[in-house]
């Protein structure tokens, strides 16, 4: 007996019972198929909405919060930045290439869909054990994908994470940050407004490549290899120039005032792009399929409107403007044609050609505002055993801190992180750091911006509400080591599957975790994205929430210190000391996955932020860092190998102040003439502090614990990953 068709489109019992009580009838094949892209995982997020409704959204400066294209704040001189994070992990596991370069493609189309021009992207990458030839693979196209599309673009990456690890053994997580900047007064949004104007679509052809795409991927997790492989022409394909010109072609549209309203077409299509703008607007839609320019012969109405082809765009044009935009519209060489009419029905219609028969009658908020809303069973997981984690050898400790090292040079080196000549700290740093010019001028306001992307799974699978605030703490503090004052946050929230309740409990206690490290640190929340059913073979990923936190530094005279020491420095540990190796990389390296998180002190940790941003503006110090994944071993570590000047550390008892990730504690190298000026200033902040060693030489000694030459550390770090990948250079 053949599948009924609603659920071979993903579609429920239910979800149907409730489209057929909102049309009043059964739906068709055309009205099935827009409902569920619409109504699917990724673009609905059914499960995840009312949890998402605990984050914080408001703050002074937001100007556009969640629900739109991006979040957009105010950064003065009339100045509005535009920042958003996407996820494409499904597609970019069955084509690695093309899912990273299409997922670059999206996420950058949300920035100048809000009038603000793309300055700069961060990838936090995760992927299966290096001893994984698949996952290696993966790996391979995935940076490919994103250099691919974001060199040819023209958009610098400067930043993001590569992480390997058999949690995501089968199931990558690629997640791509975009940042924007506009003139306030040229922001626009997303919707449809004025009875009689024209909706025309701008950029690519639509085919077949991405039907369904992210909204049907992004709703299931992966089986085996042949039941992946079918899912391969849902992946869609990417053009950068194209991108490329519908970037200019789309800002000299909106500097001219000839757009009302413009969309992106990324998850679900077109059906998206009309429905959404129609909705928000509180207008309906005349849509005619005939008029998409097709790549392809014979495409079904269905096809057209659910195709996730890329490079696309729908603008809101009033009539009388129409022959400017086309004018625009050739000057940078951009197909456009007019694809629809607002009207005052509220309802969406779909028609072969204008005035003819309709093919399919919706009303536009039913895909957009009605969606189900479903709240989960949760169910707390039994409490893993704690374990006594035993003292390693001076052995064991040697090889654990070498196996943790890895430098992200094979991936960053195929980035151009100098686009624009705007980066003053680029990939390698606790976060990137941009001037801030003008967006029209192209003026030095001497102000800088600061960015970073942070996530960790391991401190989330042990407890996912203190882990989650731990992350958002973790990133406030990266943007303290440039001397940033964070202003807002977007996140990805990445987990299993949500029909499994304690994957629902996970994603609960995580989006709880971090409200309250946002509500504690003033930090609003102005968009994000929900990446569910990350799971391989019936294996849910471990939680992994991603956080993007954009700061601002009011005079970037000096770039900031960076990770490195001078010979002579004297060592000195801001922050609480260590209280246990539970959640660290150590721990799990070594099998030990249970224990519990202290929490965070938060006031604590926003005097250490406060501190830290202090000396660096000062010029106390003469390099930072601060500790977390590796705990302090990795990040002396990192300062030895960035530095090329060894230390000797002293006041480390064991392996556990050793590698333990306990949070609020920030790594200085210090020039001795200001050491005094230093600890007084922390003991004004009543920051705990103490003086650990000494940076000299080209060895890296701990007292009682271990001696490495520095140089076979940078060996090691640098090394790591090219060797495993066999040689420097994408293959994938």
């Amino acid at each position: 007996m053949a599948e009924p068709l609603h659920r071979s489109l993903g579609l429920t019992d239910d979800e149907l019972d409730k489209i057929i009580e909102i049309l009043g009838r059964e739906p068709n094949h055309l009205e099935l198929a827009m409902y569920s892209v619409m109504w699917s995982e990724h673009c609905s997020y059914k499960s995840s909405r009312i949890h998402l409704k605990r984050l914080p959204t408001e703050g002074k400066n937001v100007l556009v919060g969640p629900g739109e294209n991006a979040g957009v704040i105010d950064v003065g001189d009339g100045i509005a930045i535009a920042l958003r994070i996407e996820s494409h992990n499904h597609p970019s596991y069955i084509e690695p290439y093309q899912g990273a370069a299409t997922g670059v493609g999206g996420i950058i189309r949300d920035i100048f869909t809000m009038g603000a021009r793309p300055i700069a992207i961060m990838d936090p990458l995760r992927f299966g054990p290096l001893e994984d030839a698949r996952s290696r693979w993966v790996a391979e196209g995935v940076v490919s994908g994103i250099s691919g599309y974001g060199n040819s673009v023209g958009v610098p990456n400067v930043g993001g994470e590569i992480v390997f690890d058999e949690t995501y053994m089968g199931n990558p997580l690629v997640n791509v940050l975009c940042v924007g900047i506009l003139p306030k007064e040229r922001l626009v949004l997303g919707q449809a407004s004025g009875i009689g104007n024209l909706a025309v679509l701008l950029g690519s052809t639509t085919g077949r490549d991405g039907i369904g795409g992210v909204s049907v991927l992004a709703s299931a997790g992966f089986g085996d290899e042949e039941e992946d492989a079918e899912k391969r022409p849902s992946v869609q394909v990417g053009d950068p120039f194209e991108e490329k010109r519908l970037i200019e072609g789309c800002l000299e549209l909106l500097d001219e005032g000839l757009v009302v309203g413009i969309q992106d077409l990324g998850g679900a299509g077109l059906t998206c792009a009309a429905s959404e703008t129609a909705s928000r607007g509180g207008v309906g839609m005349d849509f005619s399929v005939s008029a998409v320019p097709q790549r392809e012969t014979g495409m079904q109405p269905f096809e057209i409107m659910t195709s996730e082809s890329q490079e696309r765009m729908l603008a809101i044009v009033e009539p009388e403007n129409l022959e400017q935009v086309f004018e625009i519209c050739r000057k940078w060489e951009i197909r456009s044609s007019v694809v629809g009419k607002v009207t005052s029905s509220g309802a969406l219609r779909i028609v072969e050609e204008f005035d003819g028969e309709v093919l399919g009658e919706v009303p536009a908020s039913s895909l957009h505002e009605d969606a189900p809303l479903y709240e989960r069973p949760m169910a707390q997981p039994d409490k893993l055993a704690d374990q006594e984690m035993q003292l390693a050898t001076p052995e064991g400790i040697e090889k654990d801190l070498i196996d943790m090292l890895m430098s992200p040079q094979w991936a960053t080196s195929q980035y151009d992180s100098q686009l624009f000549l705007n980066t003053v700290v680029g990939p390698g740093s606790d976060a990137a750091v941009l001037r801030l010019k003008h967006p029209t001028t192209g003026a030095d306001t001497g102000r800088g911006m600061a960015l970073t992307t942070d996530g960790n799974h391991r401190w989330c699978a042990v407890n996912p509400r203190i882990g989650a605030a731990m992350t958002v703490a973790e990133s406030v503090l990266n943007l303290a080591c440039v001397g940033a004052v964070p202003q807002a946050l977007v996140n990805c929230l990445n987990f299993g599957n949500p029909e499994n309740p304690i994957v629902m409990w996970q994603l609960s206690e995580a989006v709880d975790g971090m409200a309250e490290a946002c509500n504690a640190f003033e930090l609003p929340v102005v968009g994000g994205n929900v990446s569910l059913y990350n799971e391989s073979q019936g294996k849910n990923i471990d939680p992994t929430p991603i956080v993007g936190v954009i700061g601002l530094i009011d005079d970037l005279a000096k770039s900031p210190p960076g990770l490195a020491w001078n010979d002579g420095d004297r060592i000195i540990l801001l922050g609480p000391e260590a209280s246990a190796l539970d959640g660290s990389a150590w721990a799990f390296k070594n099998g030990y996955k249970g224990g519990s998180l202290e929490p965070i002190d938060f006031d604590l940790h926003r005097q250490v932020c406060a501190l830290t941003r202090d000396l660096v503006t000062k010029e106390l110090v003469t390099g930072l860092h601060d500790v977390s994944t590796g705990g302090l071993g990795v990040c002396a570590a990192e300062m030895a190998i960035n530095s090329n000047v060894g230390c000797t550390l002293a006041r480390i008892p064991d392996h556990i102040s050793f590698f333990s990730e306990s949070p609020s504690r920030v790594l200085l190298g210090v020039n001795p003439e200001l050491i005094t000026e230093v600890e007084q200033l922390a003991e004004k902040y009543n920051v705990p502090y103490a003086r650990i060693g000494l940076a000299h030489g080209n060895v890296f000694s701990v007292k009682n614990l271990l001696t490495i030459p520095v140089q076979d550390l940078q060996e090691k770090w640098s090394n790591r990953l090219v060797d495993a990948l066999d040689s420097g250079t994408t293959q994938g």
